[in-house]
């Protein structure tokens, strides 16, 4: 896997400003940068006119891959406030040149809706949000995640609701965490699912000793030896049945989110040498 292919979720570095961000990407000689709307700040952008976040980028000799995220997309409930953010994150991918905007599924326990409803809502957001993604010129990826309260679990449910949508311009994030710990089967993918759906793969480890049923975000540290999700097997497989796109480090763990930038780029290359070993 070349380098090149890998990335860097913002949120594995929350403390760092965007220039500093991107450095840090490219000092490790990865191409690609994830950024988010949701790390207590709003503006992915930390507030730079567009203009000037495009030059960081070229600069830096960085791709921004998505913006992420618009959350509760499937809840029809919160659809009007779910549309009012995608606009403005269209708006804002178009003039960065950034190429996806991620998609979170409703992700609560309280939500009583049944399975179908789920679905249908979901197929509903999709087709409703189609045409903005089409005038903008923008992708969105839908991502699953696999708590047992999350409203889309299932990368096959979530492919079925692209399908059912009617529009092409919708693309998965397979994420190895919410992979291992959601209902789909290992081995789903290159039987069941369509590896060409997949447009990003996020990548994370955990290595507490919890059950799986346990995990929760704030586990996911930088992949290695200890991984107990195999999230490198993981990669292997996707790569194997033909996946040539990007990787994506998406790591919530305070312990990592707490480093200074020496002690993350060094954790990164550690974690970078074990995955391309």
């Amino acid at each position: 896997m070349d380098r090149k292919r890998i990335g860097l979720n913002r949120v594995t570095a929350p403390t760092l400003g965007l220039a500093d961000f991107y450095a840090l990407a490219a000092s490790l000689g990865l191409g690609k940068v994830e950024i988010r709307n949701d790390l207590g700040k709003k503006d992915p952008i930390d507030g730079l006119a567009p203009s000037e976040a495009s030059r960081l980028a070229a600069d830096h000799g960085i791709q921004v891959l998505t913006i992420n995220a618009v959350q509760k997309f499937n809840l029809a409930a919160a659809r009007a406030e779910a549309a009012a953010e995608l606009e403005r994150l269209l708006g804002l991918a178009h003039a960065i040149a950034c190429k996806a905007i991620v998609l979170c599924p409703n992700n609560d326990a309280e939500d009583a809706r049944p399975a179908d409803r789920r679905l249908a809502e979901t197929v509903e957001a999709l087709a409703a949000f189609g045409p903005m993604f089409q005038a903008a010129g923008v992708l969105g990826y839908l991502e699953p995640l696999g708590f047992s309260i999350s409203s889309l679990s299932s990368l096959l449910v979530a492919a079925e609701a692209i399908a059912r949508s009617g529009f092409s311009c919708y693309r998965l994030v397979y994420d190895t965490f919410h992979h291992h710990i959601g209902p789909d089967e290992a081995d789903v993918v290159g039987t069941k699912y369509d590896i060409a759906l997949t447009g990003l793969v996020h990548v994370s480890g955990v290595e507490a000793p919890i059950p799986t049923d346990a995990y929760r975000d704030e586990h996911r540290i930088l992949p290695g030896a200890g991984d107990s999700m195999s999230s490198k097997a993981q990669i292997a497989r996707l790569e194997r049945l033909g996946y040539r796109g990007d990787f994506s480090y998406e790591v919530f763990s305070p312990e990592i989110q707490r480093l200074d930038r020496a002690e993350l780029a060094a954790a990164l290359r550690a974690s970078l040498d074990y995955l391309l070993a």
